[in-house]
């Protein structure tokens, strides 16, 4: 068995201020009465990422530096810090994330004491850092749970029961490697919890060991890859539960009759959905109104209706999906100067929500009172409340499609 206990993986590209702050953790604040390892796998970086690892290498951290010869990607990237990987268990540890010292101790003694045991999750905290606040954990566990071997049946019920995302583990590097594969339609986490639940018992912990920074004190709107999957990783969801019951289905660890088959899909549906109904909430606060009303069509086709999220959507999706469609259209077609607003009540007010939307800045946005020549004519957009109003627009030269009603975009919103 290697002397090291615990292999903590830190993939990065070009982040050398986080990978610093990171790495001073391990001088200020974690405590390890084990054998430590840390894997720096650097994805070519063009920044000072070298030479910050050097520089803690020099202060006696037990890191190990490597560098990949061009940027392969972020999930390479993962898979080669955890190849490199020599102590018994392994942890993956962005490098713009915090450690939990009392977690981390407790599911170390777990892994210990539970040899049986290939992979351990827990909760874990989205923690802003310029708050210096943690939020609740992403999900609950009222206490340390074990499934044995095999045993999907009941890992599916307590996924969808508790809305678990199995994505913050420490793993037994014996079971990495023929769990740690490329997936692409279904979603990492629970593929590779299937795999990991073919070798052995898996466990989900109480205590949280891990925090997720959400904003930083060095750059507090950085983009975020977990964010995005939020975002947009709904259906990849789906696939990856679909994926788990697959495998124990193979395996003879899910029962597939027709009424466990309708429960299953239904269970998988629910999660679904309520991924959406996040992504829902993300969107609007984002202010894309069209995405937001897709995800709103198919909610609603699922039998969402009633969900919060969806009711407090309805007051806001009409007005802001015309606004921002007019915004896309007008900034969409070439050589447009010019908007005109007819028959808009609070000019001013629409002109700010539409700039907040994204319309470009070298269009201007006029009444409708104003007169202009043929040439400007030529490069004026159109939008006007009343499709009454259209012909007056027409009959003095405009376009057909550059001029738009109010109808033309909410007979298709659809609430």
């Amino acid at each position: 068995m290697s002397q090291v206990k615990l292999s903590i993986c830190i993939p990065t590209y070009n982040r050398a201020a986080f990978l610093e702050k990171a790495l001073a953790y391990f001088v200020d604040l974690y405590q390890f009465s084990y054998k430590y390892e840390i894997i720096i796998s650097d994805n070519a970086s063009t920044d000072d990422t070298r030479d910050v690892a050097e520089c803690f290498i020099a202060k006696g951290l037990p890191i190990r530096y490597l560098r990949q010869a061009e940027n392969y990607g972020s999930g390479a990237n993962v898979v080669s810090a955890f190849s490199r990987a020599t102590g018994e268990y392994v942890l993956y540890l962005a490098d713009d994330d915090i450690l939990i010292n009392d977690g981390l101790r407790e599911a170390i003694r777990y892994l210990d004491l539970n040899p049986e045991v290939t992979a351990c999750y827990a909760p874990w905290y989205t923690h802003d850092e310029v708050e210096e606040r943690d939020d609740p954990p992403f999900y609950i566990v009222d206490k340390d749970t074990k499934f044995k071997k095999r045993a999907s049946e009941e890992v599916f019920d307590f996924l969808c029961e508790r809305h678990v995302f199995p994505e913050i583990g420490i793993y037994r590097a014996s079971a990495l490697r023929s769990a740690w594969v490329p997936r692409n339609f279904a979603y990492w986490a629970f593929a590779y919890l299937a795999h990991f639940l073919e070798q052995g018992a898996v466990a989900f912990l109480r205590k949280p060991f891990y925090r997720q920074v959400t904003r930083s004190k060095i750059a507090r709107d950085r983009p975020q890859a977990g964010h995005a999957d939020v975002l947009t990783a709904w259906d990849s969801y789906r696939g990856g539960l679909e994926y788990f019951l697959y495998s124990g289905a193979k395996r003879g660890a899910v029962r597939l009759t027709p009424d466990r088959r309708a429960y299953l899909d239904a269970q998988v549906r629910d999660f679904t959905m309520l991924r959406m109904t996040v992504a829902l909430r993300m969107w609007i606060a984002k202010k894309d109104y069209i995405r937001a009303y897709e995800l709103y069509t198919r909610l609603m086709l699922g039998g969402f209706e009633h969900h919060p999220e969806l009711q407090r959507s309805k007051g806001v999706l009409p007005l802001m999906v015309a606004l921002q469609t007019v915004m896309w259209h007008t900034n969409a077609v070439a050589e447009i100067d010019r908007l005109v607003l007819h028959g808009v009540e609070d000019h001013g007010a629409i002109e700010e929500l539409l700039r907040d939307l994204g319309l470009r800045s070298h269009i201007a946005v006029v009444p409708g009172t104003t007169e202009l020549t043929p040439d400007e004519i030529a490069r004026t957009a159109v939008f006007v409340t009343a499709d009454s109003d259209r012909k007056h627009y027409l009959r003095k030269g405009h376009l057909p499609n550059l001029v738009v009603s109010e109808s033309d975009i909410l007979n298709h919103v659809l609430l």
